[in-house]
């Protein structure tokens, strides 16, 4: 199809919107290990999950067989209020850099939350109201996911309960007054107001957190009250299924103009956006149907994939929550507090690290100025100011599209573009003032978390 045919925003229509989510697990020869109970080291069965997650949702975590399950009508009609978001070509990206290369980006900020946390957040939502709940709990780290799931909650009349990583709550202040307009109660993670909280802080004084530290308080407390249960917006399996409609979208987007991507690129801390982005083309992949180059962007700050070690460990700081196999730095790792995006989590989502261990794609971790550099380059020319999380992608693209414009290859790319930034002012102002700086663990840091991951005879 002729180049000039191939417009700047290509939207779907309403009806476009899949009716379906894509289950990856599916399609994978080697399945990814399975949770494990701490106390017993066996699997966790759907009686032992049910306490902690809603029914519904403890069933599609355990879902492995099962392709495509359907969207509930609630549940897409929601969507159409933001959805089908648009598959971008970055022109002007493209002429800046001068590349042969074309760049396309799905983008995901065209919400009231910002970002694409809201297409799990209404999905967990729903099944808490289907199931006849009070509320739920959660933990944030740079607050997009507390801010979709505080709107989902709203809509449904839940209560939600926020523990909010404590960096990102003194350094976001607006994004946290977002969730509280939504209803939502929001504590700067560790606490006081929970015995793991306290725990923590005992053993760690003047912490600034970490997603590991929230997701125990935020569980402790989902346990501890009736008709509560707990969510989460990454890793979990049940999370990358619901952000395939973003991967669903894109490609189908893209099969409308007669668009392969050559490589698939997305931001990686837990997994959610990276997994929906991915989903259809991996299952091409996997089915032996097509091949992309799948990359995944981490921080050199938290970098799970690139130096992580794939085993089982604990998912919250606090060591209560089930055992998962994945790429991990240790539950006790905590990130600097120089570390500026969401992208804090200790490991991995299980289905991309078992995909990541057999092959089917590759990582990259990028340091934070070179990340900022790539974000305001973006802004100048595309007119979107990314969150940081996102210009992790963006700077891997652009890295991408240099090479290209060194060799004349005409390769097309594919990111995902999760969310914008307008709440992440004090990240971008300490660039502007040259504050920021590249914090990386150290090798006997790391060494020193990796000592701590529990003995697992799986």
């Amino acid at each position: 199809m002729s180049e000039k045919k191939i417009p700047y925003k290509i939207y779907l229509s309403e009806d476009e919107i899949p009716k379906a989510w894509y289950n990856m697990r599916a399609d994978m020869k080697n399945k990814p290990a399975p949770l494990l109970n701490p106390g017993t080291g066996k699997p966790l069965t759907a009686e032992e999950l049910s306490p902690i997650f809603c029914d519904e949702l403890v069933a599609q975590e355990l879902d492995e067989n099962t392709p495509f399950i359907d969207i509930p009508d609630e549940i897409r009609n929601f969507y159409t209020m933001y959805r089908p978001s648009p598959l971008v070509r970055a022109y002007c990206l493209e002429e800046k850099l001068q590349t042969p290369a074309k760049i396309y980006y799905k983008f995901e900020g065209n919400n009231t939350s910002g970002s694409h946390k809201l297409n799990s957040a209404i999905a967990q939502a729903y099944y808490a109201k289907k199931q006849g709940l009070k509320g739920v709990t959660t933990e944030t780290g740079a607050g997009q996911w507390g801010t979709a799931l505080s709107m989902a909650c709203s809509y449904f009349g839940l209560d939600c309960k926020v523990y909010m990583v404590k960096v990102s709550y003194e350094q976001k202040p607006f994004r946290r007054e977002v969730m509280r307009t939504y209803g939502a109660s929001v504590v700067p993670s560790p606490s006081e107001t929970t015995e793991v909280g306290k725990k923590i802080l005992a053993e760690h004084p003047g912490t600034t957190g970490s997603l590991g530290c929230a997701i125990s308080e935020a569980v402790e407390v989902a346990t501890k009250n009736p008709g509560y249960r707990y969510v989460l917006g990454s890793v979990l399996n049940q999370v990358l299924l619901h952000q395939s409609v973003i991967g669903l979208e894109a490609k189908a987007a893209m099969d409308k103009y007669d668009i392969k991507p050559d490589i698939i690129i997305g931001c990686a801390g837990g997994g959610s956006n990276l997994g929906g982005l991915i989903a259809p083309f991996m299952g091409e992949k996997l089915r032996g149907e097509a091949d992309y180059r799948i990359i995944a962007v981490e921080p050199a700050s938290c970098p799970s994939f690139t130096r992580g070690k794939f085993a089982y460990d604990f998912c919250d700081t606090g060591m209560i929550c089930p055992l998962a196999k994945m790429y991990t730095l240790g539950s006790s790792f905590i990130p600097s507090a120089n570390h500026a995006g969401g992208l804090r989590f200790h490991g991995m989502s299980s289905t991309l690290s078992q995909l990541y261990h057999d092959g089917y794609m590759e990582a990259t971790s990028v340091e934070q100025t070179s990340v900022f550099e790539a974000a305001e380059q973006f802004a100048r020319v595309e007119g979107i100011l990314p969150a940081p999380e996102s210009s992790h992608a963006i700077r891997a693209a652009i890295n991408e599209a240099l090479k290209c414009k060194e060799t004349g290859e005409e390769k097309t790319i594919l990111f995902g573009l999760t969310g914008t930034g307008y709440f992440d002012l004090v990240a971008y102002e300490k660039f502007h003032n040259g504050e920021m700086t590249d914090e990386i663990p150290t090798d006997e840091q790391l060494q020193a978390s990796f000592a701590k991951l529990p003995k697992v005879d799986a």
